[in-house]
């Protein structure tokens, strides 16, 4: 053993020696040579992925990095690895990085691979140098790099969709500021006919996966949707199940805070992949259409060329609309809409024949949405999500109320059943009560009231059947029941003479006012 390390000792001094002796030029040949041979015999090919792009001065960060470090992340095997860093995110998520000086083994096509993370710190610096090697079969190299490499950037992708925070930004003057977005609104809880849902998720999922086609037939990757309908009828909360959907960013861009069109252009290259751009009351935000038009009749009559310019450019400064319509139909479908890709444009507005048409033509507001008054079917899906309720008596009551005529917003009914969530029952009472007045309010017509009130018996039976109401004797009197919105009561549509036809009509009527009563003396218990 000594003499081992004495011979070991002695050609270490050689190599000192020669290293001082010869001539750089022959060392450096020494060395290609040494590598050359060691490139040879090893079976292996190493591939090296920084932080930062070496060929940047400005510190560029590898996007192909962070796919490395996501995909790690996502790796199944990551229990054989013998040492991970963990970490907790806001919302509880556990997440692991491997940890320095340690590799993770991987599987491509049958052969084995391996990642290694170095963090090397720069000398005369507290600055950290990071990078992940890739290890794979020399012999295989050829056949297998490119194929992994894009196997490892799209389960990064999947990853990140999967497992992203989502963030909500707005606008402050020529930037973003953002909060953690975590509204807990989905598809599954919207209030919407079935059939809408349907063909919502169909399109956004159908879009989400397009990259190639929009890239094939020469479109960019983005989309625009229009919303519009009554206050309440659950815009806002669909935008939000459609980025809890997609697992998009948020970006919520208020116009008024724009002070010009290049403002309005730098905002939308500050966004990121993967977001919703939305621009709510689109109506209301700027006066567009009535500035621009201004200004292009104004020209129209002037003749001196000079003058026009001066009045354009007036027009810009000192206009409440700051941001022209030209400059947002740049936004949403021009050049300067094409520097980002996977993006959602939304346009929200409560009367949509207010908006320009040039906004909302095809090719910028893809597929429009009418959200109104909430139907049967919304009404069902708001009493199972706010009541627990998968059956009421009260149900077909409900429907007729609205086939008569009878209209309240998802958000109106949403805080009915709220309010009164302790106690189904009142809640439909009430929710009955405010279709009722809503009739009334709204002078609603005959077509449907025949149907309604044989719905209105139906449920007079089933309801004090069950112990819900009293019996109707004990009701009292109503007065005046002659009138409902503002029309009379024909005898003949009870089907009988004047005396059977109004004791009948005196009936019906009171079976709503006792059920308003019911509604208005347990409405404080429903708290």
């Amino acid at each position: 053993m000594e003499m081992f390390l004495s011979q070991m000792w002695s050609f270490l001094g050689l190599l000192t020696v020669l290293q001082n002796v010869l001539p750089t030029q022959l060392l450096t040949l020494l060395h290609s040579l040494y590598d050359s041979l060691q490139d040879l015999l090893t079976p292996f090919s190493y591939y090296d992925v920084p932080e930062f792009n070496a060929y940047s001065s400005n510190l560029d960060p590898n996007h192909f990095y962070r796919h490395v470090s996501l995909y790690l992340n996502s790796l199944h095997s990551a229990s054989s690895a013998r040492c991970l860093s963990l970490s907790r995110s806001p919302s509880g998520r556990l997440a692991f990085s491997l940890a320095p000086g340690h590799s993770l083994p991987d599987t491509f096509l049958g052969h084995r691979l391996s990642w290694t993370h170095h963090v090397d710190t720069l000398q005369d610096s507290l600055e950290e140098k990071r990078s992940f090697t890739l290890k794979l079969p020399k012999r295989h190299r050829h056949a297998l790099l490119l194929p992994y490499l894009d196997h490892v950037s799209s389960s990064a992708d999947a990853f990140d969709r999967q497992s992203r925070h989502l963030r909500l930004s707005t606008n402050n003057g020529n930037a973003w500021v953002s909060v953690p977005f975590s509204h807990p609104s989905s598809f599954n809880t919207l209030a919407l006919d079935p059939d809408l849902k349907r063909r919502l998720t169909d399109d956004l999922s159908a879009f989400s996966t397009a990259k190639e086609y929009y890239h094939s037939v020469g479109r960019a990757w983005k989309r625009g949707y229009l919303l519009y309908g009554p206050p309440g009828s659950g815009k806002s909360s669909l935008i939000a199940a459609m980025a809890n959907f997609l697992n998009y960013d948020v970006y919520d861009l208020e116009l008024t805070k724009v002070s010009d069109n290049s403002e309005l252009r730098a905002l939308l290259m500050q966004t990121t992949n993967r977001s919703i751009i939305v621009i709510e009351d689109i109506d209301c935000s700027l006066d567009l259409t009535t500035f621009d038009r201004r200004v292009r009749s104004t020209n129209h009559k002037k003749s001196n060329v000079k003058s026009n310019e001066k009045w354009t450019r007036s027009g810009d400064n000192n206009d409440g609309g700051r941001v022209t319509l030209s400059g947002l139909l740049n936004f949403t479908d021009g050049l300067w809409s094409c520097c980002g890709e996977e993006r959602i444009i939304v346009f929200t507005t409560n009367h949509k024949d207010h908006v320009d048409p040039a906004l909302v033509r095809p090719g910028r507001m893809d597929m429009h949405v009418r959200l109104g008054v909430c139907g049967a079917h919304a009404l069902k899906e708001l009493a199972r999500n706010y009541l627990g309720l998968e059956d009421h008596p009260m149900f077909d009551v409900v429907e007729s109320c609205m086939r008569a005529g009878g209209a309240l917003t998802p958000a109106e009914i949403g805080e009915m059943m709220l309010k009164n969530r302790r106690d189904p029952s009142v809640a439909m009472k009430e929710v009955v009560a405010a279709l009722q007045g809503s009739i009334v309010k709204g002078g609603g017509g005959d077509r449907e009231l025949g149907s309604y009130w044989s719905m209105v018996d139906e449920a007079e039976g089933t309801m004090t059947d069950r112990g819900l109401l009293s019996s109707p004797e004990n009701w009292g009197i109503v007065s005046s029941p002659e009138r409902v919105g503002g029309k009379r009561r024909k005898e003949r549509s009870n089907g009988g003479g004047d005396t059977n036809g109004t004791s009948t009509w005196e009936r019906k009527v009171k079976f709503l006012v006792r059920l308003k009563s019911l509604t208005k003396s347990d409405s404080g218990r429903g708290v």
